[in-house]
């Protein structure tokens, strides 16, 4: 590791081992803070001597610029510092930080001594001040490199400290080139004297233009080149064949691990324009589908293509208008349900358990009112029979009567 004093307080450590990767101490006072630390223990134990000597306070906080194991590993020597970092960086770190560690451990024994650091003290979106004395430090959001980048001004100096945001050759890593092109130009817009690299030595003021004008360039070049070889079919291995110096860079920065960033650049790029195309390849064979079938009047066949491409997230497919709609069908990704949806989903589903047990009292007393009717039927009727009956035996005399009326018949006629 060698290192070199920007100014009368800030201090950039560069190491020898991997990449030449950076990290920067700033004294405010008696107290310091670090930004980033190298991923070797022997390297990063180096700072943290050199920071006790020269901070009597020790050092207040340490910066993450991102998640990645280059610029955090070193965080456990600085045990009373506090980590600050984006609120991303944290995520990531706490779901993957520990396994990542672990098997770079395996790998490593070196790493052995590292404990993983989770930060305390994030933002999200805009910028984030620390104020020292004598020092202000803002941290602003520059993603591209990955979705967590951040980058630093000490404000008093206008030094930025622009972790892999700004490198020999930009790299996309885990982000977006189109996010990190953006970023790249927001930093062009600042008045400042210096730029601490992720990787790399130090850009001062009458270099920043051309170092930010080249690195712009090879973007261009870069996505130009790999979007002709996706729309052309080409293949992977023929993406790879684009040499760094076709987009305007030289193999020789960083010892030569350029062209190994070049490569994996090339490679990111590559594997995400072609899963766009699939995208849009699978959204017009859907299109022909919906279309066919809505011209032959099949709903079916309508419904199962819109229900495929809501599946799959593809949204804007239109269709013919239909006989039965007479308009035109739209098929949408699906959405979140939202709270308030989710409430009226609630209420709804009271409302038909509501009528639910209505109609069930209702049908039940129905069958009620039906027995009851049955059951008094039945009663009538057996009284009609009792009545009948009786008006019959009326008419009827019986034996003993019709014995006793012989009987006086008989008695009169002697």
């Amino acid at each position: 590791m060698h290192w070199e004093r920007l100014s009368e307080d800030v201090y950039v450590f560069t190491s020898d081992r991997y990449a030449q990767v950076t990290a920067s101490l700033i004294v405010s006072g008696t107290i310091g803070v670090v930004i980033d630390t190298l991923p070797f223990p022997q390297e990063t134990s180096q700072i943290a001597y050199f920071a006790r000597h020269r901070c009597p306070d020790g050092v207040r906080y340490v910066i993450f610029t991102q998640h990645q194991a280059d610029h955090t590993y070193g965080a456990f020597l600085f045990p009373r510092a506090e980590i600050v970092s984006h609120a991303l960086a944290r995520e990531i770190l706490l779901d993957r930080g520990v396994k990542a560690l672990d098997q770079a451990k395996t790998m490593n024994r070196e790493l052995e001594l590292v404990r993983l650091r989770i930060p305390t003290l994030t933002f999200e979106k805009g910028s984030f001040t620390l104020r020292l004395p004598g020092k202000t430090l803002e941290l602003v959001t520059t993603p591209g490199h990955t979705p967590d980048a951040i980058s630093v001004i000490l404000q008093e100096e206008k030094i930025l400290f622009a972790g892999d945001t700004i490198m020999a050759v930009p790299t996309i890593g885990e982000g977006d080139l189109m996010q990190l092109r953006s970023s790249i130009e927001s930093i062009a817009a600042m008045p400042l004297e210096s730029i601490v690299q992720g990787h790399g030595e130090i850009i001062l003021r009458g270099e920043i233009k051309d170092n930010i004008r080249r690195s712009l360039n090879y973007l261009e070049h870069l996505s130009t080149k790999v979007a002709n070889v996706v729309e052309t079919g080409g293949t992977l291995d023929e993406a790879r064949s684009i040499t760094i110096e076709s987009c305007g860079l030289q193999r020789v920065l960083l010892n030569g691990m350029v062209t190994q960033l070049h490569a994996a650049n090339v490679a990111a790029l590559y594997q995400k324009l072609k899963a766009q195309q699939a995208t849009q390849e699978n959204a017009i064979a859907l299109k022909r589908v919906i279309d066919k079938a809505t011209a032959s009047k099949d709903r079916a066949g309508v419904t199962s293509a819109a229900r495929a491409a809501k599946v799959t997230g593809l949204s804007g497919i239109e269709t013919a208008s239909s006989a039965e709609t007479g308009g035109t069908e739209q098929v949408s990704p699906r959405r979140p349900r939202s709270r308030q949806t989710g409430k009226r989903s609630t209420e709804a589903r009271k409302t038909r358990a509501r009528k639910a047990r209505a109609n069930a009292v209702k049908t039940s007393k129905t069958s009620v009112r039906k027995v009851r009717t049955s059951r008094g039927d039945n009663l009538q009727a057996k009284r009609g029979q009792g009545a009948a009956r009786k008006k019959q035996s009326d008419r009827k005399p019986s034996k003993r009567a019709a014995i006793k009326k012989r009987a006086t018949t008989n008695r009169d006629t002697k």
